[in-house]
């Protein structure tokens, strides 16, 4: 099976078995994802979903998350590690929304990789799921699974894994197609365990079982 073909089978398949996959980090505002994907590094979804609700309910706004002391933002998000680094960058990218975009998230791709604390998964992620636009967020679970399912060969570097999967994934289907390989990461083909291919809706197209 080619790498097209196999890829187009994978979206199907994940498509039939998680058709309601979604980020699963919560916001109701483009800066609050970008907070919580900044805070999700090293870090579950789960935590960070908790820990937000404390920095929201103080600083309730790109201009009060601005103005706040990186200090006392830190104490707030200590829980997720990386305190002071995560801290400085909130803030840092606070400001520069507030300073230079009007307080409001750019939907530029460039854009947002100038501000502090975004990298390109980052900015895949706030581009498909903030405004709807082709994205390929290259996570943790993303590289494993696109390696063992053999749309990959052996590439574990982030940008090289978003370049390949440009190639072969339609550019509708790449934001959904991702939240999916986290749902199937945490559930069935696990990193700290043997994978469940006995329990794997994409067993007979996973170049792992040997098709």
């Amino acid at each position: 099976m080619r790498k097209k073909e196999r890829a187009l089978a994978l979206i199907e398949c994940l498509k039939q078995e998680y058709p309601d996959a979604g980020c699963t980090l919560d916001y109701n505002e483009a800066w609050k994802l970008l907070v919580s994907v900044r805070l999700a590094a090293q870090c579950t979804d789960a935590r960070v979903n908790v820990v937000v609700q404390g920095l929201y309910e103080k600083y309730p706004s790109v201009e009060a998350l601005a103005d706040a002391d990186v200090t006392d933002i830190e104490a707030i998000v200590k829980p997720c590690g990386l305190g002071h680094s995560k801290a400085r960058d909130i803030s840092a990218c606070m400001k520069m929304l507030r300073d230079d975009f009007g307080g409001k998230v750019p939907d530029d791709f460039d854009a947002l990789l100038t501000l502090p604390g975004v990298g390109r998964k980052s900015a895949n992620l706030i581009m498909g799921d903030v405004f709807g636009k082709p994205a390929i967020v290259t996570d943790t679970h993303c590289i494993r699974l696109v390696n063992r399912m053999g749309l990959v060969d052996g590439i574990k570097e982030p940008k090289k894994v978003e370049m390949a999967l440009w190639k072969l994934i339609p550019p509708e289907e790449g934001s959904d197609f991702c939240h999916r390989l986290v749902y199937h990461g945490r559930d069935v083909c696990t990193a700290r365990t043997t994978p469940h291919c006995d329990r794997c809706c994409c067993a007979d197209i996973c170049k792992k079982v040997g098709i």
